[in-house]
């Protein structure tokens, strides 16, 4: 994930602890002097220019990360200029590609990009846009990005301001810091917590037989929202070590305009030798049809019925200040995440971005059915961050507000009643939907 690699030390690799270029208790970054700033933002900078190999220790531990060797290979699929996307950031028309063009940008680490993304969060009107660009300001690292997060920590809307001081303490402590805010819990519903994702991933696209050719495009939580569809992490106390289940819809798919409703049931171990939180990893084997022609719920190429699989590992942080049937509620997830997509090279060849972000417009898919296998040509990799916000504006955070079509086996539940649709189903039927 280039992102996150653009200012990852060497001393970082391989430490699983808190990661910081300043200690905990160090003088405020808005107490130094410009050159000062200046000469820290540097000195953590030119660290890159050394081989981690040299500090690192065993490279089985810290260089065999695939999409880390991807990275390296893969050409941009972005083909816009760096003016282009500065433009696009701050006045495209669509949401989306304000958002696409902020990943981009950033993911290309060029020397102005916390002064465009300051200038995007300043005067961008949609939110999840302005707080999924300070995730990528977190992504960029560094001293610079503390001292740009904190600008926005006492901002007007409470979600920036807590998404803020939240990634600015992660770059500084490790953890993430939340505000006092009350919560809301809604009874009679299927799930204890609904957790609004957000999601950016790297896609590295196999491009012919020689597995020389790659093509990558770093996909902002947005866009990876309209084409796999908006997740959400439904935990419940009882279960939450043990399994998750993760919901998906995706809006536009549908000419009856019905969302497609696509859920995930997790399981794994969760560590919890801390009382504040849980480390997990959990997996993913879910019935799917498979589409040829690489898009949701088109079937004019013929399709398949397969199992697709998904591994996503990281940690939940509790807040005591928020109780969910007596215990301590998840406030906050982070994490990674890895599995296998299609998309058809041919049928979006040519296209402009705007195009190929479309709904629908790439699926999931595995290696270990023979027959899609061998259509299966992309490697997906990614980070996740999920936060409980105020959906309704009334001060108090929402705990299960948000609407998830699954019952707890992560079974179709079009009505949120508690009661699948259609037992054993995990996905809607595209022949019983408006396509």
């Amino acid at each position: 994930m280039a992102i996150d690699l653009c200012n990852k030390s060497p001393e970082s690799v391989g430490n699983p602890g808190p990661q910081s270029s300043l200690p905990v208790e160090a003088p405020p970054l808005e107490s130094l002097r410009d050159e000062q700033r200046d000469a820290l933002n540097f000195a953590y900078r030119t660290t890159l220019s050394m081989d981690p190999r040299f500090v690192a220790g065993d490279p089985a531990a810290w260089c065999s990360d695939f999409g880390y060797a991807l990275n390296r290979a893969a050409v941009r699929v972005d083909n816009r200029t760096d003016e282009e996307l500065q433009h696009d950031a701050l006045h495209h028309p669509d949401p989306v590609m304000r958002e696409q063009a902020v990943f981009e940008y950033a993911d290309r680490d060029l020397p102005d990009a916390f002064e465009l993304l300051t200038e995007v969060i300043r005067h961008e009107k949609h939110r999840e846009v302005r707080w999924d660009t300070l995730w990528a300001m977190e992504k960029l690292g560094g001293p610079h990005a503390i001292a740009a997060l904190r600008r926005f920590a006492t901002d007007s809307d409470p979600e920036i301001a807590e998404w803020s001081r939240l990634f600015a303490s992660e770059l500084t402590t490790g953890d993430p810091a939340f505000d006092g805010r009350s919560g809301v819990f809604t009874e009679g519903r299927t799930f204890d917590e609904t957790i609004y994702l957000l999601i950016h991933c790297d896609l590295y696209v196999r491009l012919d037989d020689t597995n020389r050719h790659w093509g990558k495009i770093s996909l902002g939580p947005l866009g990876l929202a309209r084409i796999y569809g908006q997740a959400h992490a439904c935990p419940n106390v009882a279960t939450r070590e043990k399994q998750l289940l993760m919901a998906k819809s995706i809006s536009g798919l549908h000419t009856d305009g019905s969302p497609h409703m696509d859920n995930y049931l997790f399981r794994g171990f969760t560590e919890r030798s801390r009382r504040d939180r849980g480390n997990f990893f959990f997996e993913s084997q879910v019935p799917r049809t498979f589409f040829k022609s690489g898009r949701a719920d088109d079937p004019s190429m013929g399709t398949h019925e397969t199992r697709i699989g998904f591994a996503r590992y990281g940690t939940w942080h509790l807040d005591p200040n928020l109780k969910v049937r007596g215990e301590d509620a998840i406030r906050y997830v982070r994490g990674r995440f890895q599995g296998w997509g299609y998309t058809n090279v041919a049928g979006v060849a040519g296209k402009s971005l705007e195009e190929i972000l479309q709904p629908g417009n790439g699926i999931l898919s595995t290696m270990h059915d023979p027959e899609v296998r061998d259509l299966t040509n992309v490697f997906i990799l990614g980070t996740f961050k999920g936060k409980l916000n105020d959906w309704d504006g009334d001060g108090r955070i929402d705990l299960n507000s948000r609407d998830v079509y699954s019952t707890v086996d992560g079974e179709i539940d079009s009505n949120q009643d508690g009661i699948a649709d259609e037992p054993g189903r995990t996905c809607c039927d595209y022949r019983a939907v408006g396509i």
